[in-house]
């Protein structure tokens, strides 16, 4: 969407830090809360101070003793191999492997998570996780628990990001995108009992021992394909995700911890 069509899909005026702020106040989002947010700036219509004032405005929604999370996932550092949107001629493969700078918590760019997740990653206080494709970041109260020790075979498992998300009874905010985008779900793909988990080998570069290496582990095959569907049956048989609009954007909010647990079940029914 170009600056242009986000202009001409904002009514009422542009949305500011304080209308943002009085929005997610009103829908539900409280002090002290963890809140893992996934959203979608341009959604937001035109939103002065774009990205920064979208961060600022659930900052001071949850308090001084809250804590704000983001995935900020950068899966294109990978063997390009893998690419396919778009892919790169089979005679690069090698070079990129070679030369692609090792995953770097402070500077490694987020790949297609939106502004607000690229923006937050980098603000004073931000802890990043150590998963070179997969990190969460996290500022507040509960940021160093949630970011620490995030296994590299164990994207969104119990060993990540997600799970420390799930012991905190943390909030979901969907800000102006849907169940696809909701990276919580993958964590009720580790806990499902399926006859047939497929694993598939992941390689990234990371530093090893203060050395770059190219570093291939096993984990298991995500698919996000069907959230939007288990979603919907989400809201549908449990009605607890509330629903309203944040600026000019349609936005959920739920607890993470009956969601997971809901998918889980979901999975193992609807998946063979």
């Amino acid at each position: 969407m170009t600056l242009r069509d986000v202009i001409g899909a904002t009514t009422g005026g542009p949305s500011t830090v304080a209308t943002l702020l009085h929005d997610l106040q009103v829908f539900g989002v409280r002090p002290g809360s963890t809140l893992m947010v996934h959203a979608s700036l341009s959604a937001l219509g035109y939103v002065s101070g774009g990205a920064p004032a979208v961060i600022e405005a659930l900052t001071l929604a949850l308090g001084p003793v809250g804590t704000l999370a983001m995935p900020t996932h950068s899966s294109d550092l990978s063997d390009p191999a893998g690419w396919s949107n778009p892919p790169v001629p089979r005679e690069w493969h090698q070079t990129i492997r070679d030369t692609m700078p090792a995953y770097n918590p402070a500077t490694t760019p987020t790949c297609a998570m939106g502004a607000v997740a690229e923006n937050f990653r980098s603000h004073p206080g931000v802890l990043r996780s150590a998963h070179p494709r997969q990190s969460c970041a996290a500022r507040g109260a509960n940021a160093a628990w949630i970011t620490r020790d995030h296994a590299l075979d164990c994207a969104m498992g119990e060993r990540s990001p997600m799970a420390r998300l799930y012991e905190l009874d943390a909030w979901i905010l969907l800000l102006g995108v849907g169940h696809d985008r909701n990276t919580s779900l993958h964590l009720a793909e580790y806990r499902a009992r399926l006859p047939r988990r497929r694993k598939l080998p992941f390689a990234s570069p990371v530093i090893v021992d203060g050395a770059r290496r190219w570093l291939t582990v096993d984990d298991i095959d995500f698919d996000d394909r069907d959230f939007a569907r288990l979603g919907t049956d989400y809201e549908r048989d449990t009605e607890s995700v509330l629903a309203s609009v944040v600026s000019v954007a349609s936005a959920r909010l739920m607890r993470m911890r009956p969601l997971v647990a809901y998918a889980v079940r979901w999975i193992e029914r609807n998946r063979r």
